[in-house]
């Protein structure tokens, strides 16, 4: 089998089309969504101004839809680097049209993820003290404090989080940089950082990716586990729990997995990948997405179980109003929507289709949301001394600014498509002899542009490694 140029064309356009042709639709969605965002950042301008009770805060609750957010986001960065390095160490072969829209999703929601613990400062200017630099004053941020150690945990993942999707881009670069003409051709020349697909290139290329990928999964866990140390290091009722470690970055993984498969769908459905994104893929998502589901299922049942066993008063007082209190219609609508409607989706394989898959991940999205906000607000209601009781409702700024995070979220996406092909051209091809799900001929790999300069012994050597004669 022999692959032609007109089969090679035909692959670089479908991946290619998006960063060449630009339609109406593409303005019409990135206005829209710039409008969301400007108009959050309004209303955080508004709350600097006028200050947090246009936003609902007040004693004894001074965390609530701000850090909700924060958390969620962290969580939903989980989706990409992890799932990705996961899979490319497991060298599981259908992963190859996904891993880079995993990726990106964990860069831009830690970016998104990182900027609420500013929004949720009064005076934002001073968010510098958390930052550990040498002053003048001999004064350093206080290192036993939760906030100092989410900024190393969020920096260090979001550095190894942008290198790992930046690393296997270099070569798609240089393709684009090939077929570009003008201001685009110099942007990826520089972009490309020299790239001609040698063989030194490549080995050094897969040396670094096998490199970031084993470094990256324990820091990816030990993020979270960070974040949940905030909560599970206060004496708070319901919070000081030797379980939040990992119920947090089981419930991150659940979450990322859910908003990979809702970013797929829309890709899918926008770009016309089909024969990229295929069934397959969502069929095996899906069934990681019901894994993790049972497993969120088994926390949330430890946790409650042992709360309710222990029939400790400070803690009961929280525990209630969330079963059959003023909380219940979010806390069944969470086990609904995190449980009961993925489990009968993604259980049953007739069902587990596109479009099952989407909408049990539609629901995860939004159960996994309001289990955030239900970690952190009814324990913040019900301290241990009923003097300090109160309620919580949140205000238009609060949810505006949630909006605007979604859409912040949908924007970078959409810029990225533009300037980045979404799924990993090279990957592709060089994936394709290795009995590839995506339904293009084994003989690509042989494709002129993909061969290097021959070797003394008449192989030429090019993506991941693979040897092949020279026809």
């Amino acid at each position: 089998m022999v692959m032609n140029r007109d089969d090679i064309a035909r692959l670089n356009e479908d991946l290619l089309r998006p960063l060449f042709r630009t339609s109406g639709r593409f303005y019409w969605a990135a206005l829209i969504l710039a409008l969301i965002v400007i108009v959050a950042l309004a209303a955080w301008g508004y709350q600097l101004w006028a200050g947090f009770g246009v936003a609902g805060l007040n004693r004894p609750v001074y965390w609530a839809f701000y850090i909700t957010n924060f958390v969620f986001w962290i969580g939903i960065s989980h989706a990409g680097t992890l799932i990705s390095a996961i899979l490319r160490l497991a060298n599981a072969r259908w992963r190859r049209p996904v891993t880079r829209c995993a990726e990106v999703i964990t860069v831009f929601a830690l970016m998104i993820g990182a900027s609420f613990p500013v929004i949720h400062l009064g005076r934002p200017w001073l968010a510098f003290w958390l930052f550990p630099y040498p002053s003048e004053r001999r004064i350093w941020p206080n290192f036993r404090s939760p906030l100092v150690w989410d900024f190393f945990a969020i920096t260090t993942y979001l550095t190894g989080s942008t290198t790992f999707l930046l690393l296997p881009i270099i070569p798609d670069w240089a393709l684009v940089r090939d077929k570009a003409k003008g201001w685009r051709r110099k942007l990826y020349s520089v972009l490309a950082l020299g790239w001609r697909g040698t063989p030194r290139q490549w080995s050094r290329l897969e040396t670094a990716m096998h490199i970031m990928a084993v470094a990256i999964i324990p820091v990816a866990v030990s993020v979270h586990t960070i974040v949940s140390w905030d909560f599970a290091m206060a004496p708070v009722p319901m919070w000081h729990s030797t379980v939040f470690g990992p119920y947090f970055v089981a419930g991150a993984i659940f979450s990322g997995i859910a908003a990979l498969i809702l970013a797929m769908a829309i890709l899918r459905k926008v770009l016309h990948l089909e024969d990229y994104l295929t069934p397959l893929h969502f069929d095996n998502l899906g069934k990681l997405l019901l894994m993790m589901s049972l497993f969120w299922l088994y926390f949330i049942v430890a946790e409650r179980l042992t709360v309710w066993y222990g029939n400790e008063t400070s803690e009961m007082a929280v525990y209630w109003p969330t079963q059959r209190g003023p909380f219940a219609p979010l806390y069944w609508t969470m086990i609904g929507c995190n449980f009961l409607v993925p489990f009968i989706i993604l259980s049953i394989k007739q069902l587990r289709t596109v479009a099952g898959t989407v909408v049990a991940s539609s629901t995860i999205v939004v159960g996994m949301w309001i289990e955030r906000f239900l970690i952190i607000v009814p324990p913040l209601e019900r301290k241990y001394l009923p003097f300090a009781w109160g309620t919580y409702h949140p205000r238009p700024v609060e949810i505006i600014i949630t909006a605007g995070t979604f859409a912040a979220m949908a924007l970078l996406y959409l810029l990225f498509v533009k300037f980045v092909p979404i799924i990993s051209i090279w990957e592709l091809k060089a994936g394709v002899r290795q009995e590839s799900v995506v339904p293009i001929p084994a003989s690509l790999l042989r494709a002129p542009d993909l061969i290097e300069s021959p070797s003394p012994s008449g192989l030429t050597r090019g993506p991941a490694g693979f040897s092949r004669e020279v026809s």
